[in-house]
């Protein structure tokens, strides 16, 4: 696991959007596994900026979402869809019948994450980005969920839930549900880079990279994956 230490957000986004602009130049048909959340939205705002100053193409990339909050449509505008559309989708060259999410309004969603799996099992990701949550989560796969887990459905504790919330207007519109890569999904990347940043996360940072490997924390998981890149900055990383 490589750690990279950043003075703050904004440095982190930048050498994160490097990182996977560097892979799809390497590889114009990448396949790219991607977060939501607010961790990630630097690095989108700095692979669009690197599209419009033409330093990249994404037109022939494809992408895979670890998750989807369940009950809400892609148009919604707290949906991941939504999110992935107007943060990066929107703003690069990719083809979006490329871009794929699990569907949180399909009416069954055993058969959705079957479908999930199945698509999976193509397109493993050139990369697959991570946030890291503030008990330790991936994905929405929160503590002991087990590791040999493929795409399933969570139902969100109320850490999470309370996390979320500052992107409603308020805690009740929390969807309490999720449809969520497995860790068994996420661990079939190529390479795995995650972004953290924020004293709160720093917790969560210690544990992952030098505490047990337990799905108490399920990002300790990623201590077994051979070519994981960690980018946090000073305060997520301050208890290393």
């Amino acid at each position: 696991m490589k750690v990279i230490i950043t003075e703050n957000y904004d440095e982190m986004s930048q050498k994160a959007a490097e990182l996977i602009i560097d892979i799809v130049k390497k590889n114009p048909s990448a396949i790219l596994g991607l977060a939501t959340g607010s961790s990630p939205i630097g690095t989108y705002k700095n692979m669009a900026k690197a599209y419009e100053n033409g330093e990249v193409s994404f037109k022939n990339v494809s992408s895979v979402n670890l998750d989807e909050y369940v009950g809400l449509t892609a148009d919604h505008d707290q949906s991941y869809a939504y999110f992935m559309k107007t943060n990066l989708f929107d703003h690069i060259d990719i083809d979006q019948k490329n871009t794929n999410l699990p569907s949180g309004s399909a009416p069954d969603c055993q058969k959705e994450c079957d479908r999930y799996n199945a698509l999976l099992d193509e397109m493993k990701p050139d990369v697959q980005v991570l946030g890291l949550g503030s008990n330790g989560h991936i994905g929405f796969n929160e503590p002991n969920t087990p590791f040999d887990s493929v795409t399933h459905l969570v139902d969100l504790t109320e850490s999470t839930i309370k996390d979320n919330s500052r992107l409603f207007n308020s805690i009740d519109e929390v969807p309490r549900q999720a449809l969520s890569m497995g860790i068994k999904n996420i661990m079939q990347a190529k390479s795995i880079l995650m972004v953290v940043s924020g004293k709160n996360k720093a917790e969560a940072v210690k544990g992952m990279v030098k505490g047990e490997i337990t799905p108490a924390l399920p990002a300790s998981v990623l201590q077994l994956h051979p070519f994981v890149t960690v980018i946090c900055d000073k305060d997520a990383a301050s208890l290393l």
